[in-house]
């Protein structure tokens, strides 16, 4: 595991789920899974191509009600890093459906907020168990991104348990 960098910059998650490495690994990898548990709840993914090898490109749609009706948000980015069953690095960029990026401030994101930012996903066999430490660099650690992904990984933990 690598040091954490500055939380007020990074959301930074660490977890230790009762499932095998394999099966956490799949949750990040495989569409299928990984619509399963990604994003806040009450979110959806219709959408989730996924190249994962090192410059392959993902594409991620996520849905939600709001108050105002049905939101769909676009996620595009590029698989830098991929060591199976360890190490998983992409770049993440709000997008549009075709995946051209869009500038975080045109979508009403913070100042300062970076139009792409990186997810850093480690893990280590516990032997049946798994932990994980989740870097979102980019993204403050008091964000609604962090809280999104808090859902999002409680989603992930009930899944694998009902899994493995």
């Amino acid at each position: 595991m690598t040091n954490a960098p500055d939380s007020t910059k990074a959301v930074v998650i660490e977890r230790v789920f009762d499932a095998p490495i394999d099966l956490v690994w799949a949750m990040w990898t495989h569409a299928d899974h990984f619509k399963a548990w990604y994003g806040p709840d009450g979110a959806t993914i219709p959408v989730a191509d996924m190249d994962v090898r090192p410059g392959g490109r993902r594409l991620i749609s996520m849905q939600m009600a709001t108050p105002n009706g049905e939101m769909r948000m676009w996620f595009t980015g590029e698989f830098l890093d991929v060591v199976p069953m360890t190490r998983l690095v992409y770049t993440e960029s709000m997008s549009d459906e075709e995946g051209t990026i869009l500038r975080a401030a045109d979508m009403g994101m913070p100042p300062g907020h970076p139009d792409t930012t990186e997810v850093t996903v480690e893990l280590a066999d516990l032997g049946g168990r798994t932990t994980m430490v989740l870097t979102h660099a980019g993204v403050p650690a008091d964000s609604p991104g962090a809280m999104g992904w808090m859902m999002a990984l409680d989603k992930m933990t009930a899944l694998v348990g009902s899994l493995s």
